[in-house]
């Protein structure tokens, strides 16, 4: 058998040889499509990054018998309508001495805000969990507002609680391997 080059002469081997190639071309060109297409994804939703060291924090508390009241802040306050029974919550995390995140419930309408004030990739995430009149656990999930380049990004996410109800609020730092605060509030 007569080969040039490293291939068969015969039409038969010719054939294998070819056929071989494509399918070895269509197999490279389907890894290289899945390695490409896996790179974009996991750029697009990799989860942000932590603050190394972890933010600094503080909560404000209000019994919302007494309001409407309002905590100011640097973007744009936050202001608690009257509920009576509900106990709000106000987490404000600094970085750096940046303000950078806060996280608020509102007794009145049960809703939990979560914002990010500084658009530097790194982000913050809040659960809320609570037990119902039967006593069963119920929980948000993470919750984290979507990036954007705007200012201010938030999220809301209503809870549709029974009045009453006492709500524990963790406060994380980009997983649940950074735990940052809990706040402890009343619907």
């Amino acid at each position: 058998m007569n080969t040039r080059r490293g291939f068969a002469a015969d039409s038969s081997a010719a054939t294998t040889s070819s056929a071989g190639r494509v399918w070895r071309r269509t197999l490279g060109l389907a890894a290289g499509v899945a390695l490409a297409t896996g790179a974009l994804l996991g750029t697009a939703v990799a989860p942000a990054q932590a603050y190394s060291p972890l933010p600094t924090h503080t909560i404000n508390y209000r019994d919302t018998d007494n309001c409407p009241c309002s905590i100011s802040d640097p973007f744009d306050g936050t202001y608690f309508e009257k509920d009576a029974g509900g106990y709000a919550a106000k987490v404000n995390l600094y970085y750096g001495g940046s303000y950078i995140a806060k996280v608020e419930f509102h007794p009145y309408a049960e809703k939990l805000w979560v914002y990010d004030t500084k658009n530097d990739g790194d982000g913050i995430y809040a659960e809320a969990w609570w037990f119902d009149g039967s006593g069963a656990y119920h929980s948000t999930g993470l919750v984290q507002p979507t990036g954007t380049s705007s200012v201010i990004d938030y999220k809301i996410v209503d809870l549709g609680i029974a009045e009453g109800t006492y709500v524990y609020i963790d406060v994380y730092d980009a997983s649940r391997d950074s735990w940052l605060t809990t706040a402890e509030v009343i619907a």
